[in-house]
């Protein structure tokens, strides 16, 4: 069937015979029965879906900024201050205003100096197009913080258009080269590596990447994943800082609310996103001070989450300061929470062991024991001892013994591993 005869079964009309220019006329004839094709469906449009979208905002109506100019064009920046007396979950700004230096530093890849102070860093989040990364991500809001006489400032950089991210860019870089450090919540995997690429396809210097980084997700991740589902800023904002967001936009909603602006250029779309943002910058002082408070007072036991201090200790230890570590899990085996005590001591006696303080690492090994017959790692532990280090075949004989006849709740690893113990000790026996 030709498509002039499917037309005219659209149309239910009766096609007409062609007469003076065949080719000009069916053409004519076309173009008018797709125009009442065309026609006929716009009569039929539900009535509840509206024809015409709300009336665009201006930006600077829905977000309080104005234009900013550079020698590389125009963007739009937003300024924002919390006071002292501001409340973010459970502090106030002053309270979170001054983290303890040697414990902030302690955090930072590559190491900065402890007598930096709190007025040098500049915090930093971006809103982008994509989460891929790569060229084709665009980061089309800079959001940056920073204290300043007790209060905090947060500055969001937004490109209006493609063309607007050199200025952008470079306002940045201007602001970057005034701070001593750079602290962002995964800003080591995604952020600073995307304004790296942009920075160099502008051809502008970069420069963050040199800078001390704290990137917060590392040790969020470490020290809270124990008892939250996941280490995503929002969820440490609701149950380590006491954040309540309303009405927040879900971030996957982000990179659409941008591409929306593009096409109607309506401010109401953003106004959430700039909210969201800030709240990000907000809510990254307030974890750096929290943590820096654990690493600060984590000796004392009435203080912080007894869990998290001992996922603390853990990384501290790892990153070199086992004096330190060691100190936390002492005052961690004095807790009222059995299995952090428990956990506590199993970590500060390896330590001990790698340290070859093998009186120390005994005393602990037996600790346990007495307190569970049968734990396993205690016994083998201690069984190891006796058997390598004292000599004592007979005691590590009868604690590998007793544990076989008496525990219930072997797993087939664990007695194939003790049973094998316990053959080798008969023989030295």
């Amino acid at each position: 069937m030709s498509l002039k005869d499917r037309l005219g079964r659209l149309t239910g009309e009766t096609v007409k015979p062609f007469q003076t220019d065949p080719v000009q006329d069916t053409i004519s004839e076309l173009r008018r029965r797709i125009d009442q094709i065309m026609s006929r469906r716009e009569r039929i449009v539900p009535a509840g879906i509206p024809k015409t979208r709300r009336s665009s905002i201006p930006l600077e109506h829905a977000v309080a900024g104005e234009e900013a100019q550079t020698a590389y064009g125009t963007f739009f920046l937003s300024h924002s201050t919390l006071n002292a007396d501001d409340v973010h979950g459970h502090a106030r700004i002053c309270d979170f205003a001054c983290p303890n230096m040697e414990a902030t530093a302690f955090l930072a890849r590559p190491s900065m100096s402890k007598d930096m102070a709190i007025e040098d860093g500049l915090f930093l989040d971006t809103e982008t197009t994509g989460l891929a990364g790569g060229t084709g991500t665009f980061p089309f809001l800079i959001g940056l913080g920073w204290f300043q006489a007790g209060s905090f400032i947060t500055c969001q950089l937004f490109a209006r258009d493609f063309s607007e991210e050199r200025a952008m860019l470079q306002y940045l870089g201007e602001l970057a080269s005034v701070k001593q450090f750079l602290v962002t919540f995964n800003g080591r995997a995604y952020d600073l590596n995307l304004l790296t690429t942009r920075f160099i396809l502008n051809r502008f210097q970069d420069t963050l990447t040199t800078m001390p980084h704290i990137d917060l997700l590392h040790p969020s991740r470490r020290i809270f994943a124990h008892r939250l589902e996941n280490a995503r800023l929002s969820t440490i904002e609701t149950h380590v800082l006491g954040v309540r967001r309303e009405g927040d936009v879900p971030g996957f909603e982000i990179p659409q609310r941008y591409f929306d602006w593009l096409q109607q250029r309506d401010g109401g779309l953003l106004e959430d996103v700039f909210k969201h943002n800030r709240l990000d910058i907000v809510s990254m002082a307030s974890l750096l001070k929290h943590i820096a408070d654990l690493a600060t007072d984590s000796q004392e036991v009435g203080y912080g989450h007894h869990g998290d201090l001992l996922k603390l200790a853990g990384l501290i230890y790892e990153r070199g300061d086992s004096e330190k570590a060691g100190n936390i899990l002492k005052s961690l085996i004095m807790s009222h929470q059995l299995d952090v005590v428990m956990d506590a001591q199993r970590s500060l006696s390896l330590m001990y062991k790698k340290a070859h303080s093998w009186e120390d690492a005994a005393k602990l090994w037996q600790d346990i024991i007495a307190a569970n017959p049968h734990d396993v790692f205690a016994v083998e532990e201690l069984a190891k001892f006796y058997e390598h280090h004292t000599r004592e075949f007979g005691k590590a004989l009868e604690i590998v013994r007793k544990l076989l006849n008496e525990a219930v709740h072997l797993s087939d690893a664990e007695r194939i591993s003790l049973e094998h113990r316990l053959q080798r000790l008969r023989r030295h026996k």
